[in-house]
């Protein structure tokens, strides 16, 4: 399975409030991603709250573009991503 960096700009600002309809939406976008294969890992969020830079795993960019779309989410970018550890040497 790849992983994905997956950039989104919001101009109103994200929406996602940290109460209880902000996770019944969060568990809603990850029983959608579910159904094309698609796992979202972690999401930063700039201080403003107007972009993103989401991590995926998922078989393809256009399974996570058929994922944002049905639950309503831009997509600026998608970059396929390796991992790179500070420590890789020990």
């Amino acid at each position: 399975m790849a992983r994905y960096l997956v950039e989104r700009t919001f101009p109103d600002g994200l929406g996602l409030p940290p109460t209880q309809q902000g996770n019944e939406v969060a568990q809603t976008v990850v029983g959608n991603n579910a159904e094309k294969g698609v796992t979202w890992i972690h999401s930063y969020v700039t201080t403003d709250k107007k972009h993103t830079f989401c991590i995926y795993d998922g078989p393809s960019p256009e399974a996570i573009r058929k994922t944002a779309e049905k639950n309503g989410l831009p997509v600026d970018r998608i970059t396929e991503v390796r991992v790179l550890d500070p420590y890789f040497h020990y």
